[in-house]
């Protein structure tokens, strides 16, 4: 009969029992730990004030405030962004970490008017302090669509994210949202 005495880590060494009487000892394997570009994350830690600006197909422009606050949980950065758009109240919520198998930044946004979540690939340049990538994800009807996103991190401290619609007919991305962060103090 397999019976279980204790299971927990303990100085990395697991206590199983297995047949008979004889205990087994096991090593745990390492637990992996956050890295340099988890540190990186850590920098937008904090409550942003922001303002979003809207352009529409026409080009007609619009702008809201909208605040956001960021925390870290283990490895992963957590958004929890407020607005309004389109004369609502807008509520998001994203999720961002470094995956060391792609070598990129993944994550995952979900929102108060879409119906469904999307993903983030991000690749973050140092020298430059850009984040660029693709979120692929439903829009407010339910369409897949596919679309490049920046973020600037600027020397006074404020944050630039930059979403760009959809390629168009002429190859050319068009700036749907520009929404520009100061940490609050």
């Amino acid at each position: 009969m397999h019976r279980i005495l204790a299971v927990g880590a303990v100085s990395s060494v697991l206590l199983v029992a297995g047949t008979g009487s004889a205990l087994q000892a096991q090593q745990a394997p390492d637990m992996p730990k956050p890295g340099p570009e988890h540190e990186m994350l850590k920098k937008d830690v904090g409550v942003w004030d922001a303002v979003v600006e809207m352009t529409g197909p026409d080009g007609a422009k619009t702008a809201s405030k909208a605040t956001e606050t960021v925390s870290m949980i283990g490895f992963w950065q957590v958004g929890q962004f407020k607005s309004e758009m389109m004369g609502q109240p807008f509520e998001g919520l994203g999720l961002v970490t470094y995956d060391p198998t792609k070598k990129k930044y993944v994550g995952t946004w979900i929102d108060s008017m879409t119906p469904g979540r999307a993903t983030v690939e991000s690749e973050y340049d140092a020298a430059k302090g850009t984040m660029t990538g693709t979120m692929e994800g439903p829009d407010m009807s339910g369409k897949t669509v596919r679309m490049r996103e920046t973020t600037e991190w600027k020397p006074d401290g404020a944050r630039v994210f930059t979403m760009y619609g959809p390629k168009g007919a002429d190859g050319q991305e068009p700036v749907v949202m520009t929404i520009t962060y100061k940490r609050r103090k």
